[in-house]
């Protein structure tokens, strides 16, 4: 048994939703530091390239994809082949007083067309010397120019569109995207519920059963008192069950709970076992179930025992006969119970 000087449940909720934030916070600052060696930023949002402009501003920046709108292309007559097929076709514009050479995927450049009046994409920046002195010496030879000449003509850097667009860029951009909307989203709510504990989803929930905030202030009374049970992190009180461990905060009333039972997990890495945890799992009325994980089997059976006998309704370990209890008291699956019947009474 704990001592009497109780944490509130409010006290709690703040830990809790603290610990998230801080979590939320570490990860954001992890795309801020891998942003220094990647080009994330630069993926997430392209920087905009126009005719005219020359990549060779963008070099030393970390930015490595942009969103070009390109005039009067023209087709240098090579191609760029993976794995034997053609993955991209070599054109050159002018861009500034340079020349520059630009790869575009077959759907782009129509399968080779000897001029592209306008294209417009995502694009990344490439600076692949060896490629680049193969291509300007094929063209040199073509144009009867030097390779001097050909190599001052065109910009180190060329835009690649296979290499900055497709499915795998697209899903890393929405990944990214979407963990950083999220994160942010965490930090925002956890600070909510920080300040207003009763805005909390643990005390929300409550709302099937009354107002949530004066059932938290009815909880917290009663955990202020000498519980008649209590672990590490769960008690029960005369009329509530709660939990306030690492994994976060629950608090439902006995005569709600439908179901109750435990579920042991055996910890091993390899071939060697550590140890055995059990998981507390309680049904309650309007679909409220908690699950109170990393306990230990006394505790939990301590906790049934107690609540079993609080409760004779509650419907003790896990069968397929209760489960089926549970079923028809939550009314899980009516509506498409309902609808069969209608349907096989249509047909």
């Amino acid at each position: 048994m704990t001592s009497t000087d109780y944490r509130t449940i409010r006290n709690s909720i703040r830990d809790y939703y603290k610990r998230k934030a801080i979590r939320a916070s570490a990860f954001i600052a992890f795309l801020i530091v891998m942003s220094i060696f990647f080009p994330l930023m630069s993926l997430v949002f392209p920087s905009s390239f126009k005719s005219g402009m020359n990549p060779d501003r963008y070099a030393g920046k970390n930015i490595r994809y942009v969103s070009a709108d390109l005039h009067n292309l023209y087709f240098t007559g090579y191609t760029r082949r993976l794995a034997g097929r053609i993955s991209g076709y070599y054109y050159y514009m002018t861009s500034g007083d340079q020349c520059v050479i630009v790869l575009l995927t077959p759907q782009s450049s129509d399968m080779g067309l000897p001029s592209i009046g306008h294209v417009r994409g995502n694009f990344a920046i490439r600076s692949d010397k060896n490629s680049r002195r193969i291509l300007l010496g094929n063209i040199s030879k073509d144009l009867n120019w030097n390779k001097a000449g050909a190599d001052k003509a065109f910009s180190k850097y060329s835009l690649s569109e296979p290499d900055g667009s497709g499915i795998f860029l697209a899903f890393v951009r929405i990944l990214v995207i979407l963990s950083f909307t999220i994160a942010i989203l965490t930090i925002i709510l956890s600070l909510v519920h920080m300040y207003f504990p009763a805005t909390s989803h643990a005390v929300r929930r409550l709302s099937a059963y009354g107002n949530p905030g004066k059932q938290l202030l009815e909880a917290e009374k009663e955990l202020a008192t000498l519980p008649q049970l209590a672990t590490e992190d769960m008690f029960i009180t005369e009329h509530w069950f709660i939990e306030t461990s690492h994994y976060g905060v629950a608090l439902v009333p006995i005569d709600k709970i439908i179901w109750i039972y435990k579920y042991s997990t055996l910890h091993k890495l390899l071939w060697h076992h550590f140890s055995i945890s059990y998981t507390l799992y309680i049904t309650a009325a309007s679909h409220i179930y908690i699950r109170c994980p990393k306990n230990i089997k006394s505790d939990i059976d301590g906790i049934i025992d107690y609540l079993s006998e609080a409760n004779h309704n509650i419907l003790v370990g896990f069968t397929e006969t209760n489960r089926e209890k549970v079923e028809a008291i939550q009314g899980d699956f009516l509506f498409l119970r309902k609808l069969w019947k209608f349907l096989s009474a249509k047909v």
